[in-house]
């Protein structure tokens, strides 16, 4: 992988034949803002063509600025929005004064220029499991235990899903405090997502077999053992709590918000994918895969956005046995952006998680397991967004930010071109080839339909597309788009 060199913002420009003042880019230099924010603009570009009422591109290291007066996130949400990056601001209960003081700057910059005003909520809805006993499982001697299989990196008191009534408020006030704060300012909350994972109920790793020991829960089922009824109740309260806590205080304030949080989204019943604190088990098979059952939860939430998790998790490389290295990551990862844009309601926006570099290896990994290139990877980006992606939000570690940013970022600016198709297209068909072979992915918009074709396998022949009645006979163009025109 060859280092990449970052372009300051003033660089930038000029490569793109614009100018900019001596000032303003002397400004953009200077360590006004958080180092990863400076790393997000010096690894992209302006965007050549205009992002229209199109969503941004999220970015991690775009978030959290850190201590900025208003001229300098008026500037940094300029800059960033030159680029079609949307900066996100946090708000943390347990500081609280300080967050929001610096989350306001920013939302008045953004409001100011008619930009989105977007936020990252999931400090507010931790935890409803606080490690009070009284949220704890009961065992038959009337003893509270935990659930300890989620211990990954810190301890995860895991306890009862029917204990957890009297922490809704809690956490719903934790909510409503920064929301009323920006309503009494006059401030917008336009995008606001969670990243909440390891808490409230999961009915994976050992959490059904907990359950069953616990007295409180085993008269709460008419069948203890039966899998799927524990997923159904558990995922209906998971959803339950999301919406009192997270989605009403939210939309109740501010109706236009989307609404969202990590790994929640409209599926088939299945998930692709296993999250790095989650265990395998059986499920549906697919050479060396096993894909969960997994109930939709989705509409209970009341959410407003979809966001699937499309990454390259270490273990998907050796759950197929293809001879092309990347289709082992491809394959896997189109599955899972598929499944959301097949089921998402059109109207719904799809804001899909993306990481390129593998990701959560273990201390001790196999060498074989060969990293996704990042041509593929920028070809599986080119497919989301054909197949129902509507936008990325980048998740990456502080040492991946550059090339991260710079990879995604690449096909997100050079797709505004097909702002038309993007805007108001539908996707025409969301097919994987079960072994290594030309992949095509289209959106059609009238007689139109703007098509990717990516080759794996070794297949350059032409391939046809069925849309409706219509065929289309799809040469191989690599890096390319296509804008074909119905028969």
């Amino acid at each position: 992988m060859m280092p990449l060199r970052p372009l300051s913002a003033a660089t930038a420009f000029v490569l793109l034949g614009l100018s900019i003042p001596l000032d303003a880019a002397e400004k953009a230099d200077s360590p006004r803002w958080s180092g990863r924010v400076q790393t997000a603009l010096d690894a992209t570009l302006p965007l050549k063509f205009p992002r229209g009422d199109r969503l941004p591109l999220y970015l991690w290291p775009a978030g959290n600025p850190g201590r900025l007066d208003d001229a300098a996130a008026e500037e940094l949400v300029g800059l960033l929005d030159q680029r079609g990056v949307g900066l996100i601001s946090s708000w943390s209960p347990s500081r609280q004064e300080d967050s929001l003081a610096q989350a306001l700057v920013v939302a008045r910059a953004q409001a100011k220029r008619g930009l989105s005003v977007n936020v990252n909520a999931t400090a507010c809805l931790h935890r409803f499991f606080n490690g009070d006993e009284g949220t704890a499982h009961v065992d038959a001697q009337g003893r509270p235990f935990w659930d300890e299989s989620f211990n990954v990196h810190s301890k995860h008191f895991m306890g009862c899903p029917f204990a957890l009534e009297h922490r809704k408020d809690p956490i719903r006030r934790q909510v409503e405090s920064f929301a009323e704060a920006y309503r009494g300012a006059g401030l917008p909350v336009d995008f606001i997502f969670a990243d909440w994972e390891i808490d409230g109920p999961i009915e994976f790793n050992r959490a059904h077999e907990a359950s069953t020991k616990c007295e409180r829960c085993r008269k709460k089922f008419q069948d203890i053992d039966n899998f799927l009824e524990f997923q159904q109740v558990l995922r209906t309260i998971r959803s339950e709590l999301q919406r009192y806590a997270f989605t009403d205080p939210i939309l109740a304030r501010f109706p236009k918000a989307l609404v969202g949080n990590y790994a929640v989204y409209p599926n088939n019943g299945f998930r692709y994918w296993y999250d790095y604190f989650e265990t395998y088990v059986d499920g549906l098979a697919d050479r060396g895969a096993k894909y969960r059952h997994w109930a939709n939860e989705f509409a209970g939430t009341g959410y407003t956005f979809a966001m699937p998790v499309v990454y390259t998790w270490y273990p998907t490389y050796n759950w197929y046995d293809f001879d092309d290295s990347d289709y082992r990551w491809f394959y896997n990862m189109l599955l899972v952006a598929g499944n959301a844009g097949r089921h998402t309601p059109a109207g719904t926006p799809i804001i899909s998680f993306v990481h390129w570099h593998t990701t959560a290896p273990p201390k001790e990994a196999d060498p074989s397991v060969k990293q996704m290139s990042p041509q593929a990877y920028q070809e599986l980006l080119w497919h989301m967004l054909l197949r129902g992606t509507d936008t990325f939000f980048l998740w990456c570690p502080k040492d991946e930010d550059a090339e991260e940013c710079r990879l995604v970022h690449e096909v997100y600016a050079a797709a505004q071109q097909y702002g038309d198709f993007l805007d108001n297209g539908v996707p025409v068909t969301f097919e994987v080839p079960k072994q290594p072979a030309a992949v095509v992915s289209g959106i059609l918009l009238g007689d139109r339909v703007l098509v990717r074709r990516t080759d794996f396998g070794g297949s350059t022949g032409a391939v046809e597309l069925r849309i409706g009645k219509n065929k289309l006979s799809i040469e191989s163009q690599p890096g390319k788009c296509q804008v074909l025109s119905l028969p």
